[in-house]
C-alpha cells in the first residue's frame, strides 16, 4: 500500500514581522521508498525552534538557505517503518532531520537511535539541540565559576530553563527574566531558581539592580533589545554576556538594534560573545552524558509543551513568538488519529 505523505511547505518569508499560517502550504504526495544506505521514516513528534523564522527568513547564513516550496525544516522523533541500511530495524526510534510530513526517506548517516525509548523526546529537548546549546554556550562562553551571578533572560523558555538549572546545578545565584507573573513562579518554585524578574514590570531596571547589587557575572541573553540593553548597564567587572537569540528581532526583521550601554564591556573589561552550536561538538557526549545524569538524579528538569495534530503546525511554531509556550514547543502528529 502506497503510504500518503502530507507535508508542509515554505511558502512566505516573515521578514519584518510574524510568522503567520500563510507562510506555509499543505500538500500531500506519495511517500519515497528508501534507497540503499536509506532510511523511511515515520515522523511522530517535531521540535520547534525560534531559529526557524530565521531558516525562513535566509538570515544569518549559517545553514543552507531555504527555497520557496521546500518542505519546512524540523528536528523530530520517528519510527523506522522500512531499512536498507545496516544498523537500523523496523520499529526502532530515531532522532533527525525529518521535517514537516509525515514520511521521510532520508540517509541513514542523518540518523541516529534515540537515548531513551522510554522518553524519546528528551533527545528534542534536554538531550538534544536544547540542551547541548545550553550545555555547551554556558561552559565555554559563560565559564561560570560557583558563586557567580547568572541573570537569562527567556529563563522560562526551553533553552532558558537548561541554562538556568546549568547555573543552579553549578553553585550559582541564578535570576530568571521572563514575561508574567505565573512564568516568574515557575521558575522559583519548580526549577529552584534564586530569584525571577518580570521584563514587563515598570521598575524592572530597578530589579534587576536589587537583585544584583555587585554586577551580573554571566549574562545570557535570548531576546536582545532593550531587555539586553538593561543588563549590559548592570555588568560586574569582567563579566561574560553570552549572545545565544534575538527573539525581539522577529517583528522587526535584520538585525536586532545595537544596545546602547555596549560601552560598558569596556568599563567592565567585559566580553560579549555569540555563538553557533556547532562549533562545539567536541562537547556533545560530554554534554549529553552529565545532563542524563542530572535528569536522572532529579536534578534537571525537562519541561514540554506537546500540541497536538499535523495541521497544528504552522500554529505551533507561532507560538514560539506570542510566549504561549512554557519549555520546549513539540508537536505530536497522532497518525492514527488523523489517517484512520
Amino acid at each position: 500500500m502506497q503510504l500518503r505523505n502530507r507535508q508542509w511547505k515554505i511558502a512566505g518569508r516573515p521578514v519584518g514581522r510574524d510568522v503567520t499560517e500563510a507562510d506555509f502550504a499543505s500538500d500531500e504526495v506519495p511517500a519515497r521508498a528508501p534507497e540503499a544506505g536509506e532510511v523511511l521514516v515515520r515522523v511522530d513528534l517535531l521540535a520547534f525552534e525560534p531559529a526557524m523564522k530565521g531558516w525562513m527568513e535566509n538570515i544569518g547564513g549559517y545553514v543552507a538557505r531555504t527555497e520557496i516550496g521546500d518542505v519546512m525544516r524540523g528536528t523530530a522523533v520517528g519510527t523506522v517503518i522500512e531499512s536498507r541500511a545496516d544498523g537500523f530495524s523496523p520499529g526502532m526510534q530515531v532522532v533527525g532531520p525529518l521535517g514537516w510530513q509525515d514520511y521521510a526517506a532520508l540517509p541513514a548517516s542523518d540518523l541516529r537511535p534515540v537515548s531513551n525509548p522510554a522518553r524519546p523526546s528528551d533527545d528534542l529537548g534536554v538531550l538534544g539541540l536544547v540542551g547541548l546549546t545550553a550545555y555547551c554556550g554556558f561552559k565555554a562562553i559563560g565559564q561560570p565559576f560557583p558563586g557567580d551571578t547568572v541573570m537569562i533572560t527567556g529563563a522560562a523558555g526551553a533553552v532558558g530553563s537548561v541554562v538556568a538549572q546549568i547555573a543552579r546545578i553549578g553553585g550559582c545565584q541564578v535570576i530568571g527574566v521572563a514575561g508574567g507573573p505565573e512564568k516568574c513562579r515557575m521558575l522559583v518554585e519548580e526549577y529552584g531558581l534564586d530569584a525571577a524578574i518580570d521584563y514587563r514590570a515598570a521598575d524592572f531596571a530597578a530589579q534587576v539592580a536589587a537583585h544584583a547589587p555587585n554586577g551580573i557575572d554571566v549574562v545570557w541573553d535570548n531576546v536582545g533589545g532593550t531587555i539586553l540593553n538593561t543588563l549590559l548597564g548592570h555588568l560586574a567587572m569582567r563579566a561574560r554576556v553570552v549572545i545565544c537569540g534575538g527573539i525581539s528581532r522577529s517583528k522587526t526583521g535584520g538585525m536586532p538594534v545595537g544596545p546602547e550601554n555596549y560601552f560598558n564591556l569596556v568599563f567592565k573589561r567585559a566580553t560579549m560573545r555569540g555563538f553557533i552550536l556547532h562549533d562545539h561538538e567536541a562537547l556533545f557526549d560530554e554534554g549529553r552524558r552529565r545532563m542524563a545524569g542530572w535528569l536522572a538524579e532529579g536534578r534537571l528538569i525537562a519541561r514540554e509543551d506537546v500540541q497536538h495534530g499535523f495541521d497544528n503546525a504552522p500554529r505551533t511554531l507561532m507560538r514560539l513568538f506570542s510566549g504561549a509556550n512554557v519549555g520546549k514547543q513539540l508537536l505530536r502528529l497522532d497518525h492514527g488519529e488523523e489517517q484512520a
